[in-house]
Parts: structure tokens; C-alpha cells; sequence
């Protein structure tokens, strides 16, 4: 999803500059690209995959799964990495691990070592993609901030649609017979020249502080107790049908809201100590952050999980290629991303009520997600309405950050990307599980389409509603 703004609310030091840094700009938001393109470019794969590596429908979650709950789980502590280690060093730190994830993933003889590579990384990918903002904020000032800024908001986007379309054109283009794999094998090339051109053109980090203070600033426990919290709830989900709901999966779902309950106490415990807990208390009592929170959840949600069960159902009873599949989203994305990067042109007074209305219009498209899912123009117009819905996000963020202190913009950013992030997964993990599940009981992909359809304007529609908090709520200016 659009990742539009900071995680560290940091402001231009003495390094700042007004100069182009066309070079520098250039290394650092192919990296970003990197990292966001490996969140869609796998989707048209997954048919493919399936088929190569003989595949279960739950290892196939698994795999778009993986990459983001690292990703997401390590978010902010690979941006307080940055500003404590370097940025410039925690950025090469993440590319090479990024490099060589991606390359083990392409050579992966498994779905499960697959599986194992993506979780790889993603953790990779949270280390290298926080430190681009934290650049552009340090190395860039004036205009050339503005453009820098400009630039990073539709590398994302974009990297959303090319995703999609050169996962489609690699699968289809099957170069040296390696199918699949080249959606991972292509990061590569591209993470071994930034590897070289990086040192020459990134600025040095100043000295790092001592490793006391990188402990009181990482709340490592709190992190550990939040990534078994989320693992015990994610990996269940996804297994559960096709192993028949066995035990030790209620298990692990119930382990999971008391290690949620854990992670609650440690972070007060670590704010008590004077330490920097990865969720502030503080944070959240921020005018408009908390209905924000729970708004933000169901958009990429239902987003992701619409990407993931509609590739299965192109390539499954419609039987389109992957290129054709890849393609058949791009109106979709683009229409997303054209209203992330459209919308402050709104009048101001526009701007909090139109994302409940984006919600509303996105459950409208889903609810005929099933009736309009024999594809052609109808089909295709329809992902053009849910994208647009769901453009929306970047508005939530703005809107809730706006009133957030400076000194917790850093924090309230990194909750809010996190949960995005997280939202996928869960989306994944639910949606992907009923759909496969109806395409199962039915031997249709096309009747799955509508159970998932229904189940994700609900989803979006409870979104739509806590939506409406946050248009209506009262705001303060910040401390």
C-alpha cells in the first residue's frame, strides 16, 4: 500500500542541500521500488508456482504472507536502526540481504524453503526501504525536497502497477525455461549495481552511539512478544482448512491473544524504564490517531485480498495467461494510485468525508465482484470503482498525522504503516482461506468470487463506518 509518509519526522541537519542529487535520488528510490514491487509482483505468479513446485493453496499464502509480516513486524525497528546505526549503512545492510533473498528465493527447490526465503526477505525490506525517507528529509532541502518527495509518492504507486504488469510479463515471458522464478531472479542484477554505486554516491553516516542507547531505543522484548503474537495468529489461519482445523491450531490462535496481552504489558513496562516502546501510549491519545487505526485496517485488507483470490480466478476458470492476468490490474492500480497522488487537489473541507465515501464505493464494487466475474469491460470497469474507493488511504494517514506532535510523528507514522501492513496479511490469511475454501466445496472459482465479494464489502463496509468517526471527530492542533 501507498506509503506516503515518514517514519522519523526527522528535519534537515547541516547536510542538507538544494541541488538536484539526481544520482543519489536515483539509488535510493530504486531501492524503495525494490521493496515495494516484491509486495505485488508475486500475485501472477502464484498459479504458476503452484503447478512447478506442486504447492499447497495454504503454502501459496504463505509466500505473499511471509514477506509481509516480516516486513511489517520489523517496520520500525529497521527506521530506528537508521537513525541510530546510519542510514547509509542500514540502507546497504538491507540491500544485500535483499539481494541475496531474492536470489534465493528464485533457486528455491520448495515451497517450504520458498516460504523461508520470503520471510527473509521481507525482513531485508524492512531494513533497507526506511531509509530513503530518512534521506530525502536528511540530504535533501527546498525544492529539491519537494521534487525528491514528489518522486518517492509515485515510485510507490508505481511500483504497485509495474508489480503487477512485469510479474505477468516475466511469468509469460519464461526466460531460459525459468517460468516463475525470474519475478524474483530480476531484483538481482538491479540490487548488485545499487550495491556498487551506492558507496560512491550515498553521504556518510556520522558515528553510531553506544550500544546502550540502541537497546533503550529498539524494545527488542516488545518486538519478540509482537512478532510471536502475530506469527501464532497468521499461521494458523492459513493452514487451518486444509489440515482439517486441527488442535493445536485453536491453540495457537488463543496463544496468540495472550501473547498480544504480553506484548500490551512489556510496553508499558518499557515505557515505565525510560525506553522507547515500539507502540506508545502517548502516541494513541493523538487527536484522530485511534479511529485512524482502526480505519486504516480494512482498506488494504480487503485490497490484498481482492489481488490475491482474483488471480487465482483469472488463471483459474478464466484462464487467462499471466501477462493477461498481470495487465487486467493495472486500470485497477492505476485508478488507485491516481487518486493517491490527486487527492489534496480536493478543497480541504472535502478531504475528511471523502473517505468514507471511498470506503462506500469500494463495498459497492465488491458486492459485484461475483456477478461481473465472467471478466470482459464490465469486469475490468468494476476494478477501476474499487480502486478508485480505496485510493482513500493516503488521506487517512494525512489526516490523522496532521495532528499528531512533532516529536511522535515518528512513531504515529510507524503504527500506522505497520498496520497496513499487518491488515494485509490478516486480509490474506482470511479471504484467501474462504475463497479457497468455496472454490473448493463448488469446483468454481467463479461462485468463490462471490462469497469473497460479499465478504469483503462487509469488511470494507465496518471500515466505512469507523471511517465516519473520523471524518466527523474533533480535531486539535498539535503540542
Amino acid at each position: 500500500m501507498t506509503q506516503t509518509t515518514e517514519l522519523r519526522g526527522i528535519v534537515p541537519g547541516r547536510g542538507a542541500r538544494n541541488g538536484p542529487g539526481g544520482l543519489l535520488l536515483a539509488v535510493i528510490l530504486l531501492g524503495q521500488f525494490m521493496g515495494i514491487l516484491d509486495t505485488s509482483i508475486v500475485n501472477v505468479a502464484l498459479p504458476t508456482m503452484r503447478a512447478d513446485l506442486h504447492a499447497s493453496a495454504a503454502g501459496l499464502q504463505l509466500v505473499v504472507a511471509g514477506y509481509i509480516v516480516s516486513y511489517a513486524v520489523l517496520l520500525i525497528t529497521g527506521a530506528r536502526l537508521g537513525a541510530l546505526a546510519g542510514h547509509r549503512r542500514m540502507f546497504h545492510l538491507g540491500l544485500a540481504g535483499f539481494t541475496v533473498a531474492s536470489l534465493a528465493c528464485g533457486l528455491a527447490p520448495s515451497i517450504g524453503l520458498l516460504v523461508v526465503f520470503r520471510f527473509a526477505q521481507g525482513a531485508a525490506a524492512a531494513l533497507l526501504t526506511p531509509q530513503v525517507m530518512s534521506m530525502i528529509q536528511r540530504d535533501f532541502g527546498g525544492a529539491a525536497r519537494a521534487r525528491a518527495l514528489s518522486l518517492y509518492s509515485a515510485v510507490i504507486a508505481g511500483g504497485i502497477v509495474a508489480g503487477q504488469a512485469a510479474g505477468g510479463l516475466l511469468v509469460s515471458a519464461d526466460l531460459f525455461g525459468t517460468g516463475w522464478r525470474t519475478v524474483f531472479l530480476v531484483n538481482v542484477p538491479i540490487g548488485i549495481a545499487l550495491l556498487a554505486a551506492g558507496p560512491r554516491v550515498l553521504p556518510r553516516d556520522e558515528e553510531p552511539p553506544r550500544a546502550g542507547g540502541l537497546r533503550r531505543q529498539l524494545d527488542l522484548p516488545g518486538l519478540l512478544a509482537l512478532a510471536a503474537a502475530v506469527l501464532l495468529f497468521v499461521v494458523p489461519l492459513i493452514m487451518g482448512h486444509e489440515l482439517g482445523w486441527p488442535l493445536w491450531g485453536w491453540a495457537s490462535l488463543a496463544a496468540s491473544g495472550v501473547l498480544l496481552a504480553l506484548f500490551v504489558a512489556v510496553e508499558r513496562r518499557v515505557a515505565a524504564a525510560g525506553g522507547r516502546p515500539l507502540i506508545s501510549a502517548r502516541v494513541l491519545r493523538a487527536p484522530l490517531l485511534v479511529p485512524a487505526c482502526v480505519a486504516i485496517v480494512f482498506g488494504p485488507g480487503s485490497w490484498a485480498s481482492f489481488l490475491f483470490t482474483t488471480t487465482l480466478h483469472l488463471q483459474g476458470e478464466l484462464r487467462m495467461s499471466p501477462l493477461e492476468s498481470g495487465l487486467a490490474f493495472v486500470p485497477c492500480v492505476t485508478a488507485f494510485a491516481l487518486v493517491g497522488l490527486n487527492w489534496q487537489r480536493l478543497p480541504a473541507r472535502w478531504h475528511r468525508p471523502v473517505i468514507p465515501a471511498g470506503f462506500a464505493v469500494a463495498a459497492a464494487g465488491y458486492l459485484c465482484v461475483g456477478p461481473l466475474a465472467g471478466g470482459g469491460a464490465a469486469y475490468e470497469a468494476l476494478t477501476v470503482v474499487i480502486g478508485l474507493g480505496l485510493g482513500v488511504m493516503p488521506i487517512i494517514m494525512t489526516t490523522a498525522l496532521r495532528h499528531v506532535p512533532a516529536a511522535d510523528a515518528a512513531d504515529a507514522s510507524g503504527l500506522l504503516l505497520t498496520l497496513m501492513q499487518l491488515a494485509q496479511v490478516i486480509g490474506i490469511a482470511t479471504a484467501g482461506t474462504l475463497f479457497l475454501g468455496l472454490a473448493e466445496a463448488s469446483g468454481s472459482t467463479r461462485h468463490a468470487e462471490y462469497g469473497t465479494g460479499w465478504a469483503l464489502a462487509a469488511a470494507t463496509l465496518v471500515g466505512a463506518l469507523c471511517a465516519l468517526f473520523l471524518a466527523r471527530g474533533r480535531s486539535a492542533a498539535p503540542a
